[in-house]
């Protein structure tokens, strides 16, 4: 059994487009992390301000490590269309439901897998 191509094709170019998308976000959220301004190493701020600079570089680094997930699980699905095996479930090889792939494209298990997983 074989995925349909005009599917593949669309999902394709979805993950390929997400893949953009989520590549511009980590690069905006990096330009905003407050310890990407070289300045800051020379500022003698108040501890208030340090602080405040700590936990936001924190949380703009936890935001980046979440989207740098979701780009591997992005580049794994386009590895997976490359070699054909995108669209069935790594742990039984059956083929995952396309409405679960609709709604998460970088899905690897089917729904019987993920649930027994759990």
């Amino acid at each position: 059994m074989k995925f349909p191509k005009a599917i593949l094709k669309e999902i394709e170019l979805n993950l390929i487009e997400e893949k953009q998308l989520v590549a511009t976000q980590m690069q905006e959220l990096s330009a905003q992390d407050p310890f990407s301004d070289t300045s800051r190493l020379v500022d003698n701020a108040a501890s208030d301000t340090e602080a405040k600079e700590e936990f936001d570089h924190d949380r703009y680094q936890a935001m980046i490590k979440e989207l740098d997930l979701k780009k591997a699980g992005i580049e794994e699905s386009l590895l997976r269309i490359a070699k054909g095996t995108y669209g069935f479930c790594t742990k039984c090889a059956k083929m995952i439901d396309t409405d679960r792939l609709a709604v998460l494209p970088t899905a690897t298990l089917c729904i019987s897998c993920e649930v027994s997983k759990k």
